[in-house]
């Protein structure tokens, strides 16, 4: 992940191709949940992240993909929701959000390679069979015999 600056405005990388403008990612700081005692009551450290995918400036093909990805953090009006809280301190847990943004619309950059079908080959079917009669014979000879 890499945030790089376009024109004075701070952008997320997500591949040489495309990047995301800041002015696109709200984040908010949040009190984090769990143990740490009274620093968890008292500071804000964790992060929630909001990325509206239809009001973005990804490409319509992503933006497609993203919507039809069945992923919990997907809501029904097209925003993901990120919640970042592993480390202790806000800024930590900002790159974090961020790196976990980026790496969930990358996975939806790659394009799955279709699948070939195929079907085993007559030797191998052959094989198998032979196997199994032998398997019954051996089965049958263990029988009790009157």
């Amino acid at each position: 992940m890499v945030m790089a600056l376009f024109l004075g405005v701070a952008m997320l990388q997500i591949t040489n191709d495309i990047s995301i403008p800041d002015t696109e990612i709200e984040l908010t700081a949040i009190r984090s949940q769990g143990a740490g005692g009274q620093h968890v009551n008292k500071v804000a450290t964790a992060i929630h992240l909001r990325f509206a995918i239809k009001q973005s400036s990804l490409p319509d093909i992503y933006k497609t993909r993203l919507l039809h990805t069945n992923d919990y953090r997907i809501t029904a009006n097209g925003v993901i929701v990120i919640k970042a809280q592993r480390y202790r301190s806000q800024e930590q847990n900002r790159a974090d959000a961020l790196q976990r943004l980026a790496r969930f619309i990358k996975k939806v950059t790659i394009v799955p390679k279709k699948r070939k079908a195929t079907k085993p080959s007559k030797q191998s079917v052959k094989k198998r069979l032979d196997n199994k009669i032998k398997r019954g014979n051996l089965k049958k000879l263990r029988q009790f015999v009157d």
